[in-house]
């Protein structure tokens, strides 16, 4: 039988450094969010860093290419979202644009009257439709949505779902074959 050398298990793992506020040390702390870098000497100090300071990763540079803030050239970059096209000069420069472009269904937005919907993917991929006026308006389906009003409840837009022309919302049952 081996015998554990417990001076292993002795002092800190890793040496994240001082706090740049007090000097006490850095060490691993998890919050709701994951793990971070933060003060020991919490909750007098409250200093805290990420884990990884680099969260997006560039994929590949696109050639012949331009930003239109600064000029640098432009890549596809993965980042807490899913992936994206992003200035090469970050964080000198905050340029980024989808990597689809986002369609307009011409229909009208039911609930704001004043935008209209677009459909949009998700970071994993996923389809959804929303309101272009979005972050005042937070609408959304996820389903493609038919220009029409539902003959129940008089709601201005239809989704069409497995086969059945519907109506979005929750408290209307109204389903009718296409």
């Amino acid at each position: 039988m081996s015998k554990i050398d417990h001076s292993l298990f002795d002092g800190p793992a890793h040496d994240f450094g001082t706090c740049p506020e007090c000097e006490s040390p850095l060490q691993i702390r998890n919050g709701k969010t994951g793990p971070f870098i933060g003060c020991s000497a919490y909750p007098a100090c409250t200093f805290s860093k990420p884990l990884h300071d680099n969260q997006t990763t560039v994929l590949k540079e696109i050639p012949q290419t331009a930003c239109p803030d600064c000029g640098a050239v432009l890549a596809i970059k993965n980042g807490r979202y899913g992936m994206f096209i992003g200035c090469t000069n970050f964080p000198d420069c905050h340029h980024i644009e989808p990597i689809k472009t986002q369609e307009d269904t011409q229909l009208s937005c039911p609930k704001c009257k004043k935008g209209h919907i677009i459909e949009r993917t998700n970071k994993y991929g996923k389809r959804f439709y929303a309101c272009d006026n979005y972050p005042a308006c937070r609408y959304v389906v996820n389903f493609a949505p038919l220009a029409g009003t539902c003959p129940d409840c008089g709601w201005q837009l239809l989704i069409k779902k497995k086969g059945q022309v519907c109506c979005p919302q929750p408290l209307c049952d109204y389903k009718q074959a296409e």
